[in-house]
């Protein structure tokens, strides 16, 4: 089962794709673990995006896409795989078809987790974290016993400027206006399944079960 996941910041992506690989024992792939990867085992590739990343740099696509093959090509990918993080362009999703119709296999499904822009702010900006001791609160979800304080040691609770309004604002704008020509392609192309991410988190699951077929 071949299958690229795809959702906004805050939509719960991580704690789904956790469920999906637990469950249908298929490897969790992401760029940055195929960087690192790639790195470690200093292909040429991977020495490659090592020089542009060392420069501050964005990797080209001719590297990423090298980067991708090499991984898809693996033997535990022959059974399935959950590609995460990639693709972000309609270059990269037909680079991934060009790759995956050369390993004689397709994406099966292409699965954006899908919740209201106004919820996300909303998940986003209630993050709060304690100075002293860096335990998580989130004002809706986990809030502490006294507004502002940590449970744990009574360190003074903050927000983060990049959880701040305007700032997630901005990056859901940013996510939005790249990922739409992607998704409009991948509901061309057939594959596209949106589930509806404003649930809980087991009702979302249990969505992506039913389109997945249940337990593997």
């Amino acid at each position: 089962m071949k299958i690229v996941f795809m959702g906004p910041p805050g939509a719960g992506k991580g704690t789904q794709a956790e469920k999906i690989i637990e469950n249908y024992q298929i490897p969790h792939i992401s760029t940055g673990d195929m960087f690192r990867k790639a790195i470690k085992d200093q292909t040429e590739l991977g020495m490659e995006a090592k020089r542009y990343m060392d420069q501050g740099a964005l990797v080209p696509d001719h590297v990423t896409i090298g980067i991708v093959k090499d991984r898809l090509s693996e033997s535990d990918c022959k059974s399935g795989f959950l590609l995460d993080g990639f693709p972000r362009t309609v270059d990269q999703a037909k680079a991934l078809d060009e790759i995956l119709t050369s390993l004689d296999s397709k994406i099966d499904y292409v699965i954006n987790i899908d919740v209201d822009l106004d919820i996300l702010k909303e998940r986003l900006t209630g993050r709060r974290i304690c100075r002293s001791c860096g335990a998580t609160y989130h004002m809706i979800f986990n809030p502490p016993a006294v507004a502002g304080t940590c449970d744990k040691c009574g360190g003074e609770l903050y927000q983060r400027k990049d959880d701040n309004e305007e700032t997630v604002g901005n990056r859901l704008d940013v996510y939005v206006s790249q990922t739409k020509p992607l998704l409009d392609y991948y509901s061309l192309a057939g594959n596209l399944v949106n589930i509806n991410g404003q649930q809980s988190i087991d009702l979302v699951f249990a969505e992506i079960q039913d389109v997945l077929g249940g337990n593997k």
